[in-house]
């Protein structure tokens, strides 16, 4: 879930245009398997970005970024492509089996590319 880690410096993953809008790319950041997902806000029609592991403990797979990506309530959420578990993109929690929640990361935005901080 999410983790309290000190930000040593952030990783320039792509462009912003390289992730298509409600959708997730995989980055290798530090030897980890991240997902990175451009959310489109339709309320504020703005983009946020999130990032997550990428790995699903719930598959025993490394697939959460090509998951889909919805909402419950007013949590932003990817659905895991292999069980459907649901983890919030914001904090990594798994919402149906919190004991498998994942590493949320801190990501932004800056001249057209997306970092990760690690």
């Amino acid at each position: 879930m999410h983790s309290d880690r000190q930000i040593e410096h952030w990783i320039e993953v792509c462009d912003i245009g390289d992730i298509v809008p409600n959708t997730g790319v995989c980055a290798l950041i530090n030897g980890e398997q991240v997902a990175v997902f451009r959310v489109i806000d339709g309320a504020h029609n703005e983009t946020r970005i999130f990032a997550i592991g990428n790995y699903d403990p719930n598959a025993d797979a490394s697939v959460l970024s090509r998951g889909l990506v919805g909402s419950i309530g007013e949590r932003i959420v990817v659905a895991s492509p292999i069980y459907k578990q649901h983890f919030d993109l914001q904090t990594g929690e798994c919402i149906e089996a919190p004991e498998h929640s994942v590493s949320a990361y801190p990501a932004r935005v800056e001249h057209g590319k997306v970092w990760v901080g690690a």
